[in-house]
């Protein structure tokens, strides 16, 4: 009896080993919202280092700033217009004014993130909407963005649930 049970839990430690990788592959396509955080804070330095150069990295998805279902997106804090945007599927939103974007929930999320970004400069703000993830699958799921003010920009990255 003992030793069945042992081969029985040799067998079920086996296949939890084996379930392993395959659970830690299945979250390697997704960003977390630490490494959200951290190329929000990598897109803050690139800003104030060179403005034009950081955002046309942004728009291309260069210099690391697409990496998986995680990119920055910016908009002027003025008329906030968008004036960046590395997810693929959402290059027809450059040029428009984020105070209008709301997900498919009818949340006003935009309106949201512009009224957050008007706080001082440095402060990180957190707001959750709908949004179609980058890649051929277009469907809609939550997205948690972290965005702050950088000089006359507010810039942010988010990471999807």
């Amino acid at each position: 009896m003992m030793r069945r049970f042992s081969l029985i839990s040799i067998a079920l430690v086996a296949m939890g080993l084996l379930l392993v990788p395959v659970a830690s592959f299945a979250s390697a396509d997704k960003g977390t919202a630490d490494e959200a955080k951290a190329m929000l804070m990598r897109a803050v330095a690139a800003v104030k280092a060179d403005k034009t150069k950081a955002l046309e990295m942004f728009n291309k998805g260069k210099g690391g700033f697409l990496d998986r279902d995680l990119y920055p997106f910016c908009y002027n804090n003025g008329d906030g217009k968008l004036v960046a945007v590395g997810n693929p599927n959402a290059k027809q939103l450059l040029g428009q004014d984020v105070r209008i974007f709301k997900d498919a929930t009818g949340k006003m999320f935009g309106l949201e993130q512009y009224l957050a970004s008007e706080k001082s400069e440095g402060k990180i703000v957190e707001s959750r909407y709908m949004f179609s993830r980058p890649g051929a699958d277009r469907t809609q799921v939550q997205k948690v963005s972290f965005a702050t003010r950088v000089g006359d920009l507010t810039c942010g990255v988010g990471y999807y649930k």
